[in-house]
Parts: C-alpha cells; sequence; structure tokens
C-alpha cells in the first residue's frame, strides 16, 4: 500500500482533536518518572514522616517499604491490582505519568529530550533518528470510549500512515515520500484494554540539484529509509499514541528493544 505527501490531507481530518503538547510547558503538572516523582514529592502526603524512615535504614528496607507503599496505596488508584514492585531491569527504565495517564519501558541510555513537541520524548544519544514519543488527543475536546471509535486496526492504520506524511510534508523542490503499510494488528494486554498496533517504513528521495536547468542534472537520490511503529489506545476519554522511528539500517538489530517497549505502554487512570 502506498501514499505520497501530495495526497494528504491535513491533521485534523483525521485526528480531530489529536495534538502536541510542548514538552516544557508545565503550567498544570510535571512530568516526572517514578523515582523522580516520589524523591521530589517525599511522600509528604500520605507516606510516614521522616522521623518514621530513619535516614540510617538499610537501602533494601526503604526499597521494600516503597514498595509496600505503591503497591497497597497507589497502583490502585491508577488502575494497577495485584502489582508489586519489581526491581528495574539493567535494559530498561520505567516511565509512569500518572497526571495524563500512561506508562511505559524505554532503554536506559536513552536520553529525554524537552521541547520536542511532545507529550514525552526519548531518544538514542547514539543514532539521533531512533526515538519514541507519545502523542496525545485534547483532554477538554476527545471523547474517545474505545480504540475501535477509529475503526478496525487498518482503518487506523491508514489515518496513521497519513498523519505520518503530513507531518514530514517538505516545501523542498524534487522532494518525493514513498510509503507503505508493513502490518497492523490489535491486542487485548494484561490491563484487560485493547490496542492497536501499526507498523510503516517511509523512504524520502531528494534531487542533489533541485534548480539545476537539465533533468541530467538532478541526480534524485534516498535521503532516509525509517521504520514507524505505534500503539494506539484509548483511555480517560482521550486516544494516546506511543510512536517509535528507528533507521531500517539498524531495525533488526534492535527489533526486540522496541518490540518490548511496544508490549510495555499501557494507559492507566489518570489522577489529574
Amino acid at each position: 500500500m502506498a501514499a505520497t505527501a501530495s495526497t494528504i490531507g491535513s491533521m485534523d481530518a483525521f485526528f480531530p482533536s489529536l495534538r502536541c503538547r510542548p514538552a516544557t510547558l508545565y503550567s498544570t503538572h510535571r512530568k516526572l518518572s517514578t523515582a523522580s516523582f516520589f524523591q521530589k514529592r517525599k511522600l509528604s502526603c500520605i507516606c510516614p514522616t521522616t522521623s518514621q524512615l530513619d535516614i540510617s535504614l538499610s537501602q533494601v528496607h526503604r526499597r521494600n517499604l516503597l514498595s509496600s507503599f505503591l503497591t497497597v496505596t497507589i497502583f490502585p488508584q491508577l488502575g494497577f491490582n495485584g502489582i508489586s514492585m519489581a526491581e528495574p531491569t539493567n535494559e530498561f527504565k520505567e516511565y509512569i505519568d500518572i497526571f495524563d495517564g500512561y506508562s511505559l519501558l524505554y532503554p536506559r541510555n536513552w536520553i529525554q529530550v524537552r521541547g520536542a513537541g511532545a507529550d514525552i520524548f526519548f531518544r538514542d544519544p547514539f543514532v539521533l533518528d531512533e526515538n519514541l514519543s507519545i502523542e496525545l488527543s485534547s483532554p477538554s475536546s476527545s471523547r474517545y470510549k474505545s480504540i475501535e471509535d477509529l475503526g478496525p486496526p487498518e482503518a487506523a492504520a491508514e489515518k496513521v500512515l497519513k498523519q505520518y506524511l503530513t507531518e514530514f510534508m517538505s516545501t523542498r523542490l524534487g522532494v518525493r515520500r514513498e510509503s507503505r503499510i508493513l502490518s497492523t494488528s490489535s491486542r487485548v494486554a494484561d490491563d484487560g484494554k485493547l490496542y492497536y498496533e501499526v507498523e510503516v517504513n517511509i523512504k524520502s528521495y531528494a534531487n542533489n540539484n533541485e534548480l539545476a536547468v537539465m533533468p541530467q542534472d538532478r541526480i534524485v537520490r534516498l535521503e532516509w529509509d525509517r521504520r514507524y511503529l505505534a500503539v494506539l489506545g484509548v483511555g480517560n476519554n482521550r486516544l494516546y499514541e506511543l510512536r517509535l522511528q528507528t533507521p531500517e539500517s539498524v531495525f533488526v538489530d534492535e527489533e526486540k528493544d522496541l518490540r518490548q517497549v511496544m508490549d510495555s505502554f499501557r494507559v492507566i487512570n489518570s489522577i489529574g
């Protein structure tokens, strides 16, 4: 299935309430990882006092106390039932946004980039074209009840691809994009929610000398060739989209980790 940038409509035609929110604007709340959230808040509102949690406690004891507190008090409020706090692996870190309502794992060595225009954005510090982001629909205007509001997975994949191509539209002369949907699927995760998964490939071609008069002087070359993987979910009356991007040249090597990130994505009950 192929599409070109010239056939793409506007973003609002397909996701009327999906928007990017600058990652630097935290007027109502801040995005905090689990560790950062509890460290900065110091669990002051519902945790034991400092005198009760004596600083001489061992790290193991501290971790056990925090795990018990999260399991009994916090996780049920977020829609996580019967979950204990496991030790983090060497490969991934966990990110939980309890205000907007989602969680995921991301590669441990990836760095967070602020001001990237997404709700959250992480990227590989060495392969700059490899990254992940979260896009959210507007909480004030969206009223999604189920991911099936987008239609079947195939229809959602068409909308996702067109959205990508709309964002990648270029005003440069001689730019051409080739795209195709590689796969679509749906799954029910362990939280009981239905998620759609979409996988597409997009190639960008450009002339090396777009202002040349003679056609033989305008040589078309491949600019980039990328794999895009998306997971779509609905909760809190909003549409959530996890986006993963990677160059095709490294996809085979990175596929296992990328799939694990996809499998970890969950929409949870927000407290905002």
